[in-house]
């Protein structure tokens, strides 16, 4: 069984390009927007920890995720 490149199933990411409109969805473009989704979700995490501890606390809060993906 191969090692999973990503976190994100992505069987939800060819859902979302559905609902989008698209008819058929390749595994490739499946994979593409995965991988974009991570990165975009790391980013906003890094950002809600660092809020997080600015405000002393260790852990992430709903608040912290918003006031993160505003940034």
């Amino acid at each position: 069984m191969p090692k999973r490149k990503t976190i994100l199933p992505k069987a939800s990411s060819a859902r979302i390009l559905t609902k989008a409109g698209a008819q058929r969805v390749s595994a490739d473009a499946a994979e593409s927007l995965t991988i974009h989704l991570e990165n975009i979700a790391h980013g906003i995490g890094i950002e809600a920890v660092k809020i997080a501890r600015h405000s002393g606390r260790k852990t992430v809060q709903k608040s912290d995720i918003e006031l993160a993906v505003k940034r």
